[in-house]
């Protein structure tokens, strides 16, 4: 078993889910909304997260990542495709966390090819000392420090994605 010590408690996290939802009902007052959660971290933080959500709400899911490096543009895998069309809809990225940008970056530049009305980014957590790329986040959950971070959807070797706070595995 790791030492992890608490980084956001599950008390914070909770307050601060909420009080992004609330901005996101007061932005898409009147509209409709398809969420886009990233597999497989982004699934706690987005089930919380859309638990507060009170416009129309439809999902769906993507699975990616990237390969290449800091020099390069880099390749995006799409392990997993949408389910459904985006044209013409107001979508939400859901994100557990962002720290380079690369993946993100290349994703909602494929995403935005495929015509959405509006695409915005949500993330739990935001690393921007990490920033690689630039990368619009409409809504930010919390910035942290450059600390590898387990909990709420992150992992370490597939664990501790269960954790209801963010915490950090102490060595």
């Amino acid at each position: 078993m790791d030492n992890i010590s608490v980084l956001i408690s599950e008390e914070d996290i909770n307050k601060r889910i909420k009080e992004l939802a609330d901005e996101i009902n007061r932005d898409y007052e009147g509209k409709e909304i398809r969420i886009i959660g990233i597999l497989k971290g982004s699934v706690y933080f987005m089930t919380e997260l859309t638990k507060h959500i009170t416009v129309p709400v439809t999902f769906d899911y993507i699975d990616v990542s990237s390969y290449g490096n800091q020099m390069s543009a880099g390749k995006l895998v799409v392990k997993k495709k949408l389910d459904e069309e985006i044209k013409g809809l107001d979508c939400i990225i859901i994100e557990d966390i962002i720290d380079t940008g690369n993946t993100l970056s290349m994703l909602k530049n494929e995403l935005s090819k495929m015509k959405p009305a509006s695409l915005e980014i949500c993330t739990l957590l935001d690393k921007p000392s990490r920033r690689a790329v630039l990368v619009d986040v409409k809504y930010k959950g919390f910035e942290i420090e450059d600390k590898f971070v387990v909990g709420c959807g992150m992992d370490y070797a597939q664990k501790y994605r269960n954790l209801t706070y963010v915490g950090v595995i102490e060595n």
